[in-house]
């Protein structure tokens, strides 16, 4: 499903939406269609066995017009030149919309880690490390985690990027352990950033701020801390899936008794039973009865004939990428609310941010102080996005959208062009 769409193209058709709704003429934008540069890798690693095998790697730096590019890395098999390409310039948006001193990057190595061993995935990362290392670093570009990597990737690409400077460099990387510097209240911070977006739309639509019937697709870091979160807020999750596929029950799914079965079942819902819960495809579960989907697996989930069986009344995007631009469409004609990517799964990037700033400047936060600032920046950054949608009559994406693309509008036309 990742390949149906072209989701480098979907980006710029939102883009020129937005743009023409701010006014701008294209000399002031036309710079935001292009990646400042566009890294392709070949990475040799010696595997278990002792054969040789290649695999091919990206790093993209869609903009350093706002600050240092900063994005995460994933492995995925199904991984292309577009898809990196987009989800860097989703970064450059994100970073603008909560307004961190970042642009944005994305990296990938296409690869299904499944098949690797512990030693080849490690030799692979420090290799992959290796070969973007010129273009990367903690005032240049930040990687971070994404899909199928991790915190020990985090570390093996520190300590590449270290033991090739001589010194140890925490600040290369965001989403590391705390033992080699990383921020307390960052493994869940992307979730955590999606439910309180979640209950400000709530009240922002008058909706009740308990009691909602939620549907989470994916139950990797985001969406099972999405999940849990908002459940412990007291809303119903009716609806959750994984790669194995859906499990609903529309009376309400018992969250932390799924987490207790995916911690003893190698992080996977398949077998999962109880009273109650149905199993269901992927695409059942998008188009369950619900107040609200977060969809949290991959992008071009919903796409233009799944858009037209939602019945979901919101959708907060928790994963990057998830609607088409067709579905969007489809789903506007509608009357359903979907709150845009760029805004409501912005949370990880905050908190790497303030792991950035705690590496640089060699101190700590306390947790406490993390989740309140986090609080503060996603519930200023909706409210800015909401006044938009009231004063221009746009969607929530479109209006995400105008406030990132103003600001890096007038970043540009500040710094000017060199030489």
């Amino acid at each position: 499903m990742a390949n149906t769409y072209n989701p480098y193209d979907n980006m710029l058709q939102v883009l020129e939406l937005a743009a023409q709704k701010l006014g701008l003429p294209q000399n002031e934008y036309e710079f935001i269609k292009y990646p400042e540069r566009e890294l392709k890798v070949a990475i040799q690693v010696v595997m278990d066995n002792g054969d040789v095998k290649f695999f091919e790697g990206y790093r993209v730096q869609h903009s350093s017009v706002r600050g240092p590019c900063k994005g995460g890395i994933r492995y995925h098999e199904e991984v292309d030149t577009d898809e990196v390409k987009a989800l860097a310039a989703w970064m450059t948006f994100k970073c603008a919309v909560v307004n961190l001193p970042y642009g944005g990057a994305k990296g990938a190595v296409k690869v299904d880690p499944s098949l690797l061993s512990h030693g080849e995935l490690e030799r692979l990362t420090r290799r992959f490390t290796t070969a973007i290392l010129p273009i990367i670093g903690p005032e240049k570009d930040i990687p971070a985690p994404d899909v199928n990597t991790n915190a020990e990737v985090m570390a093996w690409i520190m300590d590449t990027y270290s033991m090739l400077k001589g010194y140890a460099v925490p600040g290369v990387v965001t989403g590391k352990s705390i033992e080699i510097g990383g921020s307390l209240g960052r493994a869940k911070a992307t979730g955590r950033g999606v439910s309180i977006v979640t209950g400000e739309l709530l009240k922002y639509l008058n909706m009740p701020e308990k009691g909602a019937r939620i549907v989470v697709q994916g139950m990797g870091n985001v969406g099972g801390v999405t999940a849990t979160l908002l459940y412990e807020q007291g809303h119903t999750i009716i609806g959750v899936s994984d790669i194995s596929g859906g499990y609903y029950n529309p009376e309400g799914l018992d969250i932390p008794a799924i987490h207790d079965y995916m911690s003893a079942n190698n992080r996977s819902l398949e077998g999962y039973t109880a009273t109650g819960v149905e199993r269901i495809s992927n695409q059942e579960l998008l188009t369950r009865d619900c107040d609200v989907l977060i969809p949290c697996a991959m992008e071009n989930q919903i796409t233009g004939p799944i858009a037209d069986s939602v019945r979901a009344k919101l959708i907060v995007e928790g994963a990057n990428g998830p609607t088409t631009v067709e579905a969007d469409e489809i789903l506007n004609k509608k009357g359903v609310i979907i709150l845009p990517d760029i805004l409501s799964n912005a949370g990880g990037v905050v908190v790497s941010y303030f792991e950035w700033v705690q590496n640089i400047q060699e101190l700590t936060w306390e947790e406490d102080q993390i989740n309140e600032t986090l609080k503060k920046i996603m519930i200023r950054s909706f409210g800015q996005v909401a006044d938009i949608v009231k004063e221009h009559n746009v969607s929530f994406r479109i209006a995400a959208y105008m406030l990132a693309i103003d600001k890096l509008a007038k970043a540009k036309k500040i710094r000017g062009i060199f030489p």
